[in-house]
């Protein structure tokens, strides 16, 4: 999600079991019967309280595999662009509900921060990513960013 000075929302998990942190995209799983923007649009309320959005194409791909709760998790996600405007979020889930999902903080960070950042970010590329998405648009295809 991108706002019109260009800064990403991102959300920080935190593992409940190991206490590793990391910030990805706004997202989640799809509830069964439910297409990719419904599922998209209930993250997006349900994590940043953002009701109405400009969801763009898929630009990016990523797999993954990682232990989470005592489970291994297996994810193939895609990647939307989403143009908002700037807002502060404010989940409609609880503090309670969102830590029962790992969620702990959702923030706007532009791409200087980022490429300074030491946090762990998913797409691990995100700042490489990004800046490519604001130099060339969006691509034909979504881009595998990898881990």
């Amino acid at each position: 999600m991108l706002d019109p000075d260009d800064r990403v929302l991102l959300v920080r998990f935190v593992n409940p079991e190991t206490g590793d942190e990391f910030w990805a995209t706004p997202g989640g799983g799809l509830d069964p019967g439910k297409g990719l923007e419904d599922g998209l649009r209930r993250e997006l309320r349900e994590e940043t309280g953002l009701e109405d959005a400009e969801l763009g194409p898929v630009v990016w791909t990523r797999r993954e595999e990682f232990l989470w709760a005592g489970q291994t998790l297996r994810q193939s996600e895609r990647i939307l662009l989403v143009r908002a405007p700037s807002f502060d979020p404010r989940p409609q889930l609880s503090a309670e509900q969102l830590a029962a999902e790992g969620v702990h903080e959702v923030r706007w960070w532009t791409l200087a921060e980022l490429e300074c950042s030491n946090a762990t970010f998913y797409p691990t590329r995100i700042a490489h990513s990004l800046r490519r998405l604001l130099e060339t648009g969006p691509p034909n295809e979504p881009i595998d960013v990898g881990v």
